[in-house]
C-alpha cells in the first residue's frame, strides 16, 4: 500500500512570473543592508509602538527591512497574500533581504502533509516572483504531529523544489525525547537538507508576568526543551523572552557563541526574537546584535529606527 503522503506535492515545481516589479504604486528599494553572515529579524514589520506617531503603515516594510535583514513572515500561515500584495513587498525591500514564509496551516495542520499537492504548488508559485528574496520556507507542525507521521513529512520534504531553503519546526514532546524518534526526524531532515527550526521559549516561562500579552504567550508557545542542532545549512532559531530584554541577556549570550561557530563552519544561520506582544523585540535583537560586533568587530550591529516624529519644514 502506497505512503499516504505520496499523494502530496507531485511533481512541484515553482513557474517564475514574468512580468516585472512594475506599476504597483510604489517606488523599489535599491540599497542593501549591512553584509553579515547570519540574519537576522522579527515575527513581524509592523507594530503600533515601534514607530514614530507620524509614521504610516503601508511604510513599515520599507522602513524595517532598511535594519533588519529577514522575517519570519507568519502571515502566509493564515492564507495566500495577493499578486500584487508579492509584488509590492519585492519593490518595498532590498535585494539581499529574506522572508521566511510558514507553509500555509492548510498544510501543515489543517492537511496533516496529506493530499495537498495543489496547496502547497499554489503557494509556492504565489511566493515565486520573489526569488532571491526567499530565504527559508518552513513548516510549523502541529503538537498532534506525532511520529507516526514521519513518512508523510519525508515524502513531503522529497518532492519539494530543490532550488529553495526549507526548515521543520515540531512540537509534539517525542521529538524532544533524545530517543528513536528525535533520532528518526533528525535523520530525515539531514537527509532532505531541511533546517530544524530551534524555538528557544526556556527564558519566557522563567519571568512569569499578570500582563495580558505574558499570559497569552504562556498559554499559546510551546514550552518544550531546546535542543541545539544544525541538520542543514541555515539553522533557524526563535528566541522569546519576556517584556524586559534585560532579563534574557545571560539567556542569550550562549547563541552568540552558537552563531559564531555556525558562521565559522560556514553556515547562513537565522535568528528571530520575540518578546511577549513583540514590542520591545526590536531592542532583545539589536542587543543580541551588538554582543556579535564586540566579538567579531568586522560584523555591524543592526541599528534601529528612528521613534520621533518628522520635523515640518516651516520654511
Amino acid at each position: 500500500m502506497a505512503d499516504p503522503g505520496s499523494r502530496c506535492l507531485l511533481a512541484i515545481s515553482c513557474r517564475a512570473v514574468k512580468d516585472g516589479f512594475t506599476d504597483v504604486g510604489c517606488e523599489a528599494v535599491t540599497n542593501s543592508t549591512p553584509i553579515r553572515p547570519y540574519k537576522i529579524g522579527l515575527p513581524q514589520w509592523h507594530h503600533d509602538k515601534w514607530y514614530a506617531p507620524d509614521h504610516r503603515k503601508d511604510d513599515s516594510l520599507s522602513a524595517y527591512s532598511k535594519h533588519f535583514s529577514s522575517v519570519e513572515g507568519n502571515n502566509t500561515f493564515y492564507g495566500l497574500p495577493s499578486e500584487l500584495t508579492i509584488k509590492q513587498w519585492a519593490l518595498q525591500t532590498p535585494d539581499d533581504y529574506q522572508f521566511c514564509f510558514k507553509f500555509p496551516r492548510s498544510i501543515s495542520h489543517s492537511g496533516q502533509l496529506l493530499a495537498c499537492e495543489y496547496l502547497a504548488k499554489e503557494f509556492l508559485e504565489r511566493i515565486a516572483p520573489l526569488e532571491h528574496r526567499i530565504g527559508i520556507v518552513w513548516l510549523q507542525l502541529s503538537q498532534e504531529f506525532s511520529p507516526a507521521q514521519l513518512s508523510s513529512l519525508s515524502t513531503f520534504l522529497a518532492r519539494l523544489p530543490k532550488h529553495l531553503k526549507y526548515g521543520v519546526e515540531v512540537r509534539n514532546k517525542h521529538f524532544f525525547n533524545k530517543g528513536q524518534d528525535e533520532k528518526t526526524l533528525n535523520q530525515i531532515l539531514i537527509q532532505h537538507q531541511a533546517n530544524r527550526v530551534i524555538f528557544d521559549t526556556r527564558c519566557l516561562f522563567a519571568n512569569y508576568a499578570d500582563d495580558p500579552d505574558t499570559i497569552a504567550a504562556f498559554n499559546d508557545k510551546p514550552k518544550v526543551p531546546t535542543h541545539v542542532i544544525a541538520t542543514a545549512d541555515n539553522p533557524l532559531v526563535r528566541f522569546m523572552g519576556p517584556h524586559d530584554p534585560a532579563l534574557s541577556y545571560q539567556a542569550l549570550l550562549p547563541w552568540v557563541n552558537k552563531t559564531l561557530q555556525w558562521v565559522d563552519e560556514g553556515k547562513t544561520p537565522y535568528l528571530f526574537f520575540h518578546t511577549p506582544g513583540n514590542e520591545h523585540a526590536p531592542e532583545l535583537a539589536r542587543w543580541f546584535s551588538e554582543q556579535i560586533h564586540q566579538q567579531r568587530p568586522e560584523i555591524p550591529a543592526i541599528t534601529l529606527w528612528n521613534r520621533q516624529p518628522k520635523q515640518t519644514e516651516l520654511w
